[in-house]
């Protein structure tokens, strides 16, 4: 009797065992299904993002297709910050939105321009905010802030090297690593805020006269540019420069 109760008791273990193993095993299952199903949907949106992006690119090249790059725009200076000399003889005014990571791309253009051409060629930062950059004003702002200080370029510059994860805190961060006074820093952006919204403001007024679509836009001594790396930026330098 012990004995067929033992081997009752080790049948209902060895049940017990199997039951919980498929269960597990189908758990393990329908988790794999899943997660095939994930990997699929993924795949997806990859290839999508891809046919978004030949579509852009597709639209973009068109829209060059339009553009008079004999035009030349007659183009404010303004209130805006200039790095080097007064006198240059040529001016590069680069229409930015600080969130954009195509403007992250090219700002180091200009600056490769700056450094080729120290005695000839001059850049001035315009800003063109995209309304769905949450952080190209606040970003605009913050290089507005350092100006008051004499580091506009400096926080531009610093800005646009890694634009990916923009606040509050990442502007703080940047004043301290430049060099700025904090606390004079903090007190510009909350005092002086109405009057770098209305630069920002005359900043796109102009870019929608002088048919700014989009952002990064070049303009060398008036005419947009269609470079794309600095050799043709410099043939671009080099042919305004036989102009003078």
């Amino acid at each position: 009797m012990k004995k067929v109760i033992l081997g009752l008791g080790l049948v209902t273990v060895l049940v017990f065992v199997v039951t919980v193993g498929l269960s597990q095993h189908k758990k393990m299952f329908h988790s794999q299904k899943k997660l095939e199903l994930r990997l699929g949907e993924l795949e997806k949106e990859v290839v999508g993002l891809d046919v978004s992006l030949k579509k852009m690119e597709k639209e973009f090249d068109s829209l060059q297709g339009k553009e008079d790059y004999a035009k030349v725009y007659d183009i404010d200076i303004g209130d805006s910050a200039v790095f080097g000399p007064k006198d240059a003889p040529v001016t590069i005014v680069e229409f930015v939105d600080f969130q954009c990571p195509y403007c992250a791309r090219f700002h180091p253009l200009v600056l490769e321009a700056l450094k080729a051409y120290p005695d000839k060629v001059r850049a001035v930062i315009k800003n063109f905010p995209l309304p769905f950059h949450k952080e190209a004003i606040p970003a605009a702002k913050a290089a507005f802030a350092a100006g008051e200080q004499g580091k506009y370029w400096e926080m531009a510059n610093a800005i646009l090297i890694d634009n990916s994860n923009l606040n509050e805190k990442a502007y703080r961060s940047l004043a301290k690593k430049i060099g700025l006074n904090s606390a004079k820093f903090q007190k510009d952006i909350k005092e002086k805020d109405g009057l770098w919204q209305g630069y920002i403001q005359k900043d796109i007024a102009l870019g929608n006269k002088i048919e700014v679509r989009g952002t990064p836009t070049i303009y060398i001594n008036g005419r947009k540019s269609r470079t794309r790396n600095i050799e043709s930026f410099k043939e671009e330098i080099e042919a305004v420069l036989r102009e003078k």
